[in-house]
């Protein structure tokens, strides 16, 4: 055992035993974590307005704090941007974490010196408990990968502006820096395609033993390599151990994964966003991500059934329940206050706090009353890809409300295939029979004839990309939209079926 994994195995050990502490006292940690937002806020211009000082519970903050979306913060960002102090938390951010998605364009999203802080410490420690847990440190020797947004950041109101993952460049321990590609001159490459061309160039003949990404790009990078070498990215990279990745969910891909690598590897899986990183996986025996209860940041959960309720009923984890989906709301240490993440969490277990993450508030299909969310849509084609022998590049779902010559409404799935299943009407059916388990909604809709059965449209090769490409989210952290109440999505990506 080299020096360096030597080292890293005691690291892990030590990692570990911190975070028993606060997985061991959920809720105390958690009253913690409040009571010094809102002690450390009470003087900014958010503490004011909504009387901090005032607070002393849960109770008090639910009453006095409403929850917000970007839109209804963006008052307070723009008071930032324009040169106050003081505004969401003490002094000023470091840097915007520059996002999209909003009716009003880009989104900036404050990060300070302690939010920073635990987004460094969260990625670390989901490495070191993997390490902990398996007792593997063969890739610490090797190189790594991380494929990112550019590091080069810009200024709004005096504050460095980036993505996220540009802005995490910056943080890379030292102890890592020499084993880490690609380079900074090619991290800076804007242009998506021509960057992964000079990643492979840089990567190719390198001992590559952990490589790091949103699925969906780290599988072009897999695919062009392939394509260049005409060999297996497990072949090519013979001590390739471990892939980590977030944003989206994995099962979808893992087959065409295992099928590129040629065989399996180890992941983690990780919640992290501009807001804040909330999650990793902690076990590789186990499903779902831990709940980081000790990172600067307040949780609270609404029901997603009756988040757009007039006055949703608000809950900490003292009070969730198993297997229930719920919007996420989150008060930071980068001054967020009972803040829409947007995306919804399921919980797996409550000994330890940990969830899965089932998809976006606004993304899901409910066009006639069934609620479909991107977790189910997730598990039906995992399901339908393991019971057949198709390999899945690419997919979204969208309601056909307005079929033509009287026919039912249905769900039209718009897929790019790897390998094509041979036979489509079982795939189809696998996707179909899982959809009818999972959502009773939707059971009904069939067995009423409000609804046909699904309809699958293939997108050709590299119709997703293309797409993409054309809406400007080629690369980066952006990712394909699982499902849509609306055909906004696939009316674009219409150009490219078959």
């Amino acid at each position: 055992m080299s020096l360096k994994a030597f080292a890293a195995k005691l690291f892990a050990k030590n990692i570990s035993l911190k975070t028993a502490k606060w997985v061991n006292e959920p809720i105390k940690t958690q009253q913690k974590v409040f009571q010094h937002l809102i002690a450390t806020a009470k003087k900014t211009k958010f503490g004011r307005d909504h009387h901090f000082d005032g607070i002393t519970t849960y109770e008090e903050f639910a009453k006095k704090v409403p929850i917000r979306d970007y839109e209804e913060l963006k008052e307070y960002v723009q008071n930032i941007i324009n040169g106050e102090n003081d505004v969401l938390w003490p002094g000023k951010p470091e840097y915007f974490a520059k996002t999209s998605g909003t009716t009003s364009g880009a989104k900036y999203i404050p990060i300070t010196k302690e939010s920073i802080k635990h987004q460094v410490e969260a990625s670390r420690n989901a490495i070191l408990n993997y390490i902990h847990e398996t007792g593997n440190t063969g890739f610490v020797n090797g190189r790594m990968i991380f494929l990112q947004g550019s590091p080069v950041l810009e200024e709004k109101g005096g504050i460095k502006l980036g993505r996220l993952s540009g802005i995490s460049a910056h943080y890379i321990p030292s102890y890592l820096q020499k084993n880490r590609l690609p380079s900074w001159e090619t991290n800076c490459i804007e242009d998506w395609e021509t960057k992964v061309d000079k990643i492979i160039e840089e990567t190719e003949n390198e001992n590559m033993t952990v490589i790091a990404g949103i699925p969906s790009w780290v599988q072009m990078y897999f695919e062009r390599l392939n394509a260049k070498s005409g060999k297996k990215v497990g072949e090519l990279f013979k001590n390739f151990k471990l892939f980590i990745y977030g944003g989206v969910n994995y099962e979808p891909y893992r087959a065409k994964f295992e099928n590129l690598i040629g065989r399996k590897v180890d992941s983690i899986e990780l919640f992290p966003a501009s807001e804040g990183f909330f999650a990793y996986q902690d076990s590789q025996q186990e499903e779902g991500m831990l709940l980081l209860l000790d990172s600067g940041i307040f949780y609270e959960f609404v029901k997603a059934d009756n988040f757009f309720d007039e006055t949703p009923k608000r809950v900490t984890i003292a009070d969730v329940e198993l297997h229930v989906d719920y919007v996420m709301i989150i008060s930071t240490n980068a001054g967020l206050w009972a803040y829409n993440l947007g995306d919804t969490v399921r919980f797996i277990s409550l000994q330890p706090y940990k969830i899965v993450v089932s998809g976006r508030i606004k993304h899901f299909i409910s066009a006639f009353g069934e609620h479909v969310i991107a977790k189910e849509v997730e598990e039906a084609l995992k399901i339908a890809v393991d019971q057949t022998d198709a390999l899945v590049n690419e997919f979204t779902v969208a309601p056909q409300t307005s079929p033509k010559n009287g026919e039912l409404p249905y769900h039209e799935w718009f897929i790019e295939f790897e390998k094509p299943p041979t036979n489509l009407n079982k795939f189809s059916n696998c996707i179909e029979e899982s959809m009818k388990t999972q959502n009773s909604y939707y059971y009904d809709l069939l067995e009423g004839k409000i609804l046909q059965e699904l309809k699958i449209t293939q997108i050709k090769p590299g119709g997703f990309l293309q797409y993409m490409k054309t809406v400007g989210k080629l690369g980066g952290q952006n990712k394909v939209q699982r499902l849509a109440n609306d055909r906004k999505v696939v009316d674009d990506l219409s150009k490219y079926k078959y």
